[in-house]
């Protein structure tokens, strides 16, 4: 708690003392109105929104602390949980982060990385991914009774490997959020079965523009759409700018290796 109280008081830019005597009074049934009004001289002056500004980081960064020790307790008993790993987890300043860290251990359907892992074909994604120059020799990994019938067949599980990697790694995810953020395109498209029935929302059976942008009654216009089962949407980064964030950050070089990275990149 204490360890709370601190990082709130430089997060609010108020003395670690006020948010003690905030939290304290909330424990002891406190409202918002009641500690602004009649406890000034505890708070030292705070007002309703600081209060409640206290109150409401006090909640998440303890919603937050909850979930780190699950996600530590699950990693403990799976025997993953290496110290670098748990630093960062330590470190986490808020669930999107601690989330992003958890991903590439988290209990996994059969996806297809997982898939093509089981075909034996994880050596040959690394060397793909080390993109070091070396003859990458998918023939070796040829193995019909493993489902492994040609070269083709290898590299192509080999990219869903690297798809998988590079979707779990927290500095890509990171990127492509503030990239989402900051360009994201609301996208509505018609459902064809329910055209005729739905012409009230005939303005957005084919529209899109930048999310930040969207005026209110549109976005509203558009919900009700989707919740009468008329539109659907998606909000979507650009996706060259997307995937030329991703080239750079993965892509080395323009060797076959890299052109097999590159075909990650567009699958992940």
């Amino acid at each position: 708690m204490n360890q709370y109280q601190e990082i709130i008081a430089q997060e609010l830019k108020i003395k670690t003392g006020q948010v003690a005597a905030v939290a304290t009074l909330l424990a002891d049934g406190g409202t918002v109105p009641f500690i602004a009004r009649y406890r000034k001289e505890a708070t030292g002056l705070l007002d309703e929104i600081q209060i409640a500004a206290v109150r409401d980081r006090l909640l998440q960064l303890a919603e937050l602390d909850k979930r780190r020790q699950a996600i530590i307790g699950s990693l403990s008993e799976r025997e993953l949980l290496e110290p670098k790993l748990h630093q960062a987890l330590l470190a986490a300043a808020n669930l999107t982060i601690l989330e992003d860290l958890y991903l590439p251990h988290r209990p996994k359907r059969r996806t297809r990385s997982i898939i093509a892992m089981e075909k034996g074909l994880e050596p040959l994604a690394r060397a793909i991914f080390r993109q070091d120059q070396s003859p990458l020799n998918p023939a070796r990994f040829i193995d019909p009774a493993k489902g492994v019938a040609t070269e083709d067949e290898a590299l192509a599980g080999a990219r869903d490997i690297i798809a998988e990697w590079i979707n779990e790694d927290p500095a890509a995810r990171s990127g492509l959020r503030y990239l989402f953020t900051g360009k994201g395109v609301i996208v509505s498209r018609v459902v064809k079965k329910n055209q005729e029935a739905g012409g009230k929302f005939r303005d957005y059976f084919d529209w899109q523009e930048p999310a930040a942008k969207v005026a209110g009654h549109r976005l509203l216009a558009m919900l009700r759409g989707e919740n009468e089962k008329v539109l659907t949407l998606a909000v979507r980064p650009p996706e060259e700018e997307a995937f030329a964030l991703l080239r750079k950050r993965y892509v080395k070089g323009g060797g076959a290796a890299a052109e097999q990275v590159n075909l990650a990149v567009q699958d992940s």
